[in-house]
């Protein structure tokens, strides 16, 4: 985990509770059937991961393979689907999912064919309506052909999520991104041509020689397309990454300071142009069509993960494989995944407490715009936040960080702004030995 300087707003992305460095081999390795025979599954999230990109960006720490030798994608394919007999089996006979995406990696690097392999297993195996349920699914500019984009778009996608970061082709180049704005452009245009309900565009900001003026000049571009969602992203340098390896990645007061001036410029001029704000990163354009989650709730709903990068959650226990960014590391954990005829049990996770159960629900609720329903908090919990958590929300109280409203507990603007730093300050002291152990590979 790097270390971060006292204060800095910019401590870690958390995007879930408890973070996957927390997560240990179970020495029991518990059968699924067993783990999912209790649990409510009415209302599911599916997640099939695609460990596989055309490039590795200098900021990317994600579990991913960069290119593949002839014949590793449908082996992967083969060992997903093999997975996915083996899930379902665990899984209660009327087990309904609500929700389903396409992470990676880079889901669009498989073949037209191939994704459409990736949505039968999802569909026939998982038994997930993908054409009745949200779908979202990651892509990258190269990989948006027309081809790939139809496929998904017959196939039921609601929402696809295009990795543009920087329009401007010096920052690219400065985040370790070889991209041209002309193949964004194009990439942009065909997927606005498939005709996705929701286009969301990711962006970064932080980048070494970026200023005020290019930050805008890049959202601008991206405000052309009039995407339903815009995601805006803090750089961070992480252990094992193309730009860690020429820094440490602890963030300089100026840096922090770049950021967080950034940032304000980002949201004040997306919230001019329409927008709303949903969380730091999220934004989306008033009245524009949503791939909201419906049904399906984060803080209670179950989660089924497929792929050998992907985290399941049960009530009680979150589950995964093992987790790499070093590139020799990654072709391991892939080849070990195609490899394996049984994936019948869990093998790597975290056993959620109540403790971690009220943790998670806080950090999964106050992190968004809409915040903490404190009704149905106490309708869970018997409890209150503040009851349960009184030193650090008096912390963020006076540090301003929470707004006064009887019914939410609800953030700031500037504790929106804060919010890589208040989600890792509410993390358990169990979790925060864990990450500290934990060594990167």
């Amino acid at each position: 985990m790097t270390t971060t300087a006292p204060g800095s707003p910019y401590q870690s992305y958390v995007y879930a509770y408890p973070h996957k460095t927390a997560y240990r081999p179970l020495p029991d390795r518990p059968e699924l059937a067993g783990l999912w025979r209790d649990e409510k599954q009415d209302a599911l999230s599916l997640y099939l991961h695609v460990p596989f990109c055309e490039v590795r960006c200098g900021f990317c720490n994600l579990f991913t393979r960069i290119g593949s030798p002839e014949g590793l994608t449908t082996a992967y394919l083969d060992a997903l689907e093999r997975q996915a007999g083996q899930v379902r089996e665990a899984l209660s006979a009327d087990a309904r999912f609500a929700l389903a995406a396409f992470g990676g990696g880079t889901p669009t690097y498989l073949t037209a064919a191939e994704l459409e392999r990736l949505c039968d297993i999802a569909e026939h195996r998982m038994g997930a309506d993908l054409r009745s349920i949200p779908l979202s699914v990651e892509a990258s500019p190269d990989t948006a052909t027309a081809d790939r984009l139809r496929v998904l778009a017959e196939r039921g996608t609601t929402r696809l999520s295009l990795g543009v970061q920087s329009f401007l082709d010096e920052e690219a180049r400065s985040a370790v991104r070889p991209q041209k704005r002309a193949a964004v452009e194009a990439a942009l245009g065909r997927v606005r041509d498939a005709g996705f309900p929701v286009l969301n565009i990711d962006l970064i900001y932080g980048i070494d020689g970026q200023t005020a003026a290019s930050w805008i000049e890049s959202l601008d571009a991206a405000l052309a397309w009039r995407p339903e969602e815009l995601y805006l992203y803090p750089l961070y340098v992480r252990p094992l990454t193309g730009l860690g390896r020429h820094g440490d990645g602890t963030p300089s007061p100026e840096w922090d300071a770049q950021r967080l001036a950034l940032y304000r410029a980002g949201r004040d001029h997306l919230l001019a142009n329409g927008y709303q704000q949903v969380s730091m990163r999220m934004f989306r354009r008033a009245g524009a069509a949503s791939a909201s989650a419906g049904e399906y709730a984060c803080q209670t709903d179950g989660m089924v993960g497929l792929g050998c990068g992907a985290r399941s959650y049960t009530s009680k226990l979150h589950y995964s494989f093992d987790y790499a960014v070093d590139a020799r590391e990654v072709r391991r954990i892939i080849d070990d995944f195609v490899a394996a005829p049984d994936f019948s049990r869990a093998e790597l996770g975290w056993e959620m407490t109540g403790d971690e159960t009220r943790r998670r629900h806080l950090v999964q609720s106050l992190l968004q715009g809409e915040g903490v329903d404190l009704a149905a908090y106490r309708e869970r919990f018997g409890s209150t936040p503040e009851r349960d958590f009184p030193a650090e929300l008096a912390e963020f109280a006076a540090r301003g960080w929470l707004a006064d409203d009887p019914d939410r507990l609800l953030l700031t603007p500037e504790g929106l702004a804060w919010s890589d730093a208040i989600g890792p300050r509410l993390f358990s002291a169990g979790v925060r030995a864990r990450m500290a152990e934990y060594s990167p590979k």
